[in-house]
């Protein structure tokens, strides 16, 4: 029961950034055939956020040169990254061996680059993030081990 307890959470964070990315997917959906940077804007506004502060301003810049086909073609990598999470979330859930495997290498496609922002300038969030993705990955790798251990070895010819 704690091995699936395990996988639950794994597949209930998985399913959570999926949904999450889904969500943002279909709002950029949304922008299409309209004023993209009108909408930055708009946020930039919303938040309560100086324009000429370094991030709103790279954010204004790059909706400045968005267009409907980038629009459609950050929707269809959103689309694929969030079905390949949920797909991952399905399999952790249901116990699958190739969820567990896809889930450790993806995850660890991310430690490096966690490193690296976490050396080039420590936060709070960066070092949680980078910690948290560890040690999923390291949960997810510890288990397939345990199981390949309790596995019967294969009879020799």
């Amino acid at each position: 029961m704690q091995r699936r307890s395990g996988l639950w959470a794994v597949a209930v964070y998985e399913a959570a950034k999926g949904i999450l990315v889904l969500a943002v997917g279909l709002g950029l959906l949304r922008l299409i055939h309209h004023d993209v940077q009108q909408a930055a804007e708009h946020i930039v506004k919303h938040l309560h956020l100086n324009p000429s502060a370094h991030y709103p301003r790279v954010f204004l810049a790059l909706a400045s040169k968005v267009d409907d086909a980038r629009l459609w073609a950050l929707a269809a990598g959103a689309a694929a990254y969030s079905g390949l999470r949920l797909l991952e979330a399905v399999g952790l859930w249901k116990g699958r061996r190739w969820a567990e495997w896809l889930g450790a290498l993806s995850g660890g496609i991310y430690v490096p680059v966690e490193v690296y922002e976490a050396a080039r300038r420590v936060t709070v969030t960066r070092l949680a993030l980078l910690i948290f993705n560890v040690a999923m990955v390291a949960y997810l790798l510890w288990d397939l081990w345990q199981q390949r251990k309790s596995r019967p070895a294969l009879a020799k010819e």
